[in-house]
């Protein structure tokens, strides 16, 4: 069997048009205070709700356990200028099956670019590098955009209920 790889710390991850942050603690901070640093450069509308309520897990998480380990999560920053547009990440570590689950979300103002799929297929491929099963994630059953999403990254409906629809993705493992 498999086992989860568990590096200490969060990793960049870089795509063509995206370099996927790690949030650590003093960026979560500011994204918590709503205080751009100096060096920050924000999208209109960011962070929004979401990404400060991701923060303030990050700073929680740290808090506890000294750092997110391999699954925390990013800022979505655009390469050619540095401005963050959204946030993606993992809600924790691995389930007991060995499956993670995922979340993200971007400033309307750069949505309908392919920008939330290219973040999620890097994210997905740093899980499967991890070691784990599988991920998992869901979309409000009105978030049409969002289920697009996660089949365009190769996830499958696996269900829904009356509030979401589920998705699912198996990793085979590497030699």
């Amino acid at each position: 069997m498999e086992t989860v790889r568990n590096p200490q710390a969060i990793v960049p991850l870089t795509t063509e048009r995206l370099l996927l942050h790690p949030l650590g603690v003093v960026e979560a901070e500011r994204i918590v205070a709503q205080e751009p640093g100096a060096g920050d450069r924000w999208a209109e509308g960011y962070p929004g709700e979401a990404d400060v309520a991701v923060a303030g897990r990050v700073l929680d998480r740290a808090a506890a356990h000294g750092g997110p380990g391999a699954f925390g999560a990013y800022e979505i920053r655009l390469r050619e200028d540095g401005v963050a547009v959204g946030g993606i990440g993992f809600h924790g570590p691995p389930d007991a099956e060995r499956y993670v689950t995922v979340g993200y979300g971007l400033v309307p103002g750069v949505r309908g670019r392919g920008y939330a799929t290219e973040a999620l297929r890097a994210l997905l491929a740093h899980a499967r590098k991890q070691g784990i099963a599988g991920a998992k994630g869901d979309a409000d059953l009105g978030n049409a955009a969002s289920q697009r999403v996660m089949e365009a990254a190769g996830m499958r409906c696996t269900g829904e209920d009356e509030r979401v629809r589920c998705y699912r993705m198996e990793f085979t493992p590497t030699a």
